[in-house]
């Protein structure tokens, strides 16, 4: 029972959620009620002209042609009035749903852009991708059927209230006293689907997050031979959905008949009752016309809001989970201050402790004193913190304590923007937008011209490629274009045409063959002259020549200098890099 109850109060809490987002048009949400009354009084005021209509037919030869005429033209011309409000209606309601939905989903992605890397690195792409896309379709759909069928709907119902009260109390009575059991009908469906609902929403997120990451990685799920496996998921996936989609269609298709059948049997009572009262002279046929006309009326509306409200508990569950990402704990918030410029890149870290989960610690009493223009490596075998110490620096997860500085600034006082823009990195997982290759290689630079832009790539060694493509630097690329390789010398040329005062280098050439890769080592060195530079390496090879290694391992540095020293040390990074040249001479 506290179950339901609390179902309900979230369900009527996200409602309130969306309200607020409706209340931003106000002036649409009123100009569509105002709309919905006037095409409701038509409506009912119609069937008033067609019972005197009937009443001027009183006998045979006695029928009142010149009235009838007259009736009939009015009744045209309020059809025509009722089909241009109503249109005028829906044409409101459709801006009001997608004004609203547009709010919605564009607050959803705002907020993935300021929520933590670690509630994204929780979830899958796929489940967020169906709160952001499909959850909100889903959500627009439902607001859609409750603008068009709910304002009318209560309208209608309380018009023909009025109107049927006018003309015959007892009947309007009779019908009053049989409305709840239609109420009662969508209350029972309302309650059973919305579980259903819900789950087959979450299981559709689980189905969607499967297939984007099956697709994504198809290369992966053949070499591996995983199809079988991944397939035999899916159907378990597929199943589950389909379990909790033909309960949920089950529960709402049952709305209709039902009302319908309670509908039918009021009507019945009506055409009983009104013959009794005709045979007793207190009521006309053309009255009694009008009355069952509005005994429809009055309870058509009831069959659409209950199934507006089964849409609607669907809608509200898809809206749960949208508002569950909108309302995530962002990160903390960014001070207004800039780093200073120019940058330096005198970087101290002190005492510093992190760990992405707290009973397993990672990072733990790092300390480093890197001096402008050094270049320090940092290796040490997978998992051991090096990608982590990066995510720290550039401010994508917070310190647990301990201090960053950059030229006597913490990192902490000074915005992330400010702090980003001072690095340029290459990663060894790249990424590329669907767009121009000057796009791309100007993510960092929009102003920069095709000159700077043509050299950058040339001194990255990006150009032989580049030019060689259909339109140049015109080529419109997405992720899937190119080869690995390629990619990354397209993001290596991004950072070349930036060139920030500090670097970045996560693996910055795994992807490239060994000749391209000492031609760009050649630019890189060009590039980081004079810049301080963080460069981590498997190959150890590659960082021979950097100021200072850091040897990490379980997230603490174990040993640190230079290639030379280490080596003579014969400690752990002697063994790491004879692990490398196995057999060779070093």
């Amino acid at each position: 029972m506290n179950t339901n109850r609390e179902k309900r109060k979230k369900t009527a809490g996200t409602f309130r959620k969306v309200l607020v987002y409706i209340g931003h048009y106000r002036v649409l949400l009123f100009l569509s009620i105002i709309l919905a009354a006037i095409s409701v009084i038509l409506q009912l005021y119609i069937p008033i002209l067609f019972g005197r209509a009937i009443d001027c037919i009183v006998a045979p030869g006695a029928v009142d042609f010149g009235t009838i005429a007259v009736l009939a033209r009015r009744i045209l011309v309020l059809i025509a009035l009722t089909a241009l409000s109503t249109w005028l209606m829906n044409l409101t309601n459709n801006r009001l749903t997608y004004k609203t939905v547009q709010d919605i989903r564009a607050k959803a992605i705002r907020q993935i852009q300021v929520v933590p890397l670690s509630y994204l690195d929780a979830g899958s792409e796929g489940d967020i991708v169906q709160r952001v896309i499909a959850d909100v379709d889903q959500l627009s759909d439902g607001l859609l059927m409750g603008f068009t069928q709910l304002f009318s709907g209560v309208v209608m119902i309380v018009m023909t209230l009025v109107f049927m009260l006018m003309r015959s109390i007892p009947i309007s009575i009779m019908i009053i006293v049989m409305t709840p059991v239609s109420f009662l009908i969508a209350r029972f469906i309302a309650k059973h689907s919305f579980a259903m609902f819900q789950k087959q929403t979450e299981v559709r997120g689980q189905q969607t997050a499967l297939i984007n990451e099956m697709v994504g990685n198809e290369k992966v799920v053949r070499a591996f031979n995983y199809g079988e496996r991944a397939s035999k998921r899916f159907e378990k996936i597929n199943k589950d959905l389909q379990k909790y989609s033909v309960q949920a269609i089950f529960f709402s298709s049952l709305t209709n008949p039902c009302t319908r059948a309670v509908n039918a049997c009021i009507y019945a009572l009506v055409a009983l009752a009104g013959s009794f009262m005709i045979l007793g002279g207190t009521l006309t046929v053309g009255t009694l016309t009008v009355l069952l006309t509005y005994a429809n009326q009055y309870m058509k509306p009831f069959n659409d809001i209950s199934s507006v409200f089964t849409e609607l508990t669907g809608a509200m569950a898809c809206a749960d989970r949208v508002f569950a990402l909108i309302e995530a704990e962002p990160q903390t918030p960014d001070p207004e201050k800039e780093l200073p410029q120019p940058v330096r890149g005198e970087i101290s870290i002190r005492d510093v402790s992190f760990s992405y989960t707290p009973d397993r610690p990672l990072i733990e009493h790092f300390n480093l004193q890197a001096h402008p223009g050094m270049r320090v490596a940092i290796v040490g075998p997978t998992g051991c913190g090096k990608t982590t110490f990066i995510n720290l620096l550039m401010r994508f997860y917070d310190i647990q304590s301990g201090s960053i500085m950059i030229d006597g600034t913490d990192i902490y006082s000074v915005s992330r923007g400010s702090l980003r823009r001072s690095f340029g990195m290459v990663l060894q997982d790249t990424w590329l937008t669907q767009g121009t290759v000057r796009e791309n290689l100007a993510f960092g630079r929009p102003d920069a011209d095709d000159k700077e832009i043509i050299a950058a790539a040339k001194e990255a060694h990006s150009w032989d490629f580049i030019r060689r493509m259909p339109r140049q630097l015109d080529t419109v690329i997405g992720d899937d274009d190119l080869s690995q390789g390629q990619k990354q010398l397209l993001c290596i040329t991004r950072v070349m045409l930036c060139r920030p005062p500090m670097l970045i280098l996560d693996e910055a050439t795994s992807s490239i063959d060994t000749r391209t890769e000492l031609l760009v080592q050649g630019a890189f060195d060009k590039l980081m002259a004079g810049r301080t530079s963080f460069i981590v390496a498997h190959r150890l090879s590659t960082i021979r020549s950097a100021d200072v290694i850091l040897v990490m391992r379980d997230g603490k540095i174990i040993e640190q200098g230079t290639h030379d020293q280490l080596m003579a040390a014969g400690g752990f990074y002697t063994r790491l890099y004879n692990s490398q040249f196995a057999g060779t001479a070093i």
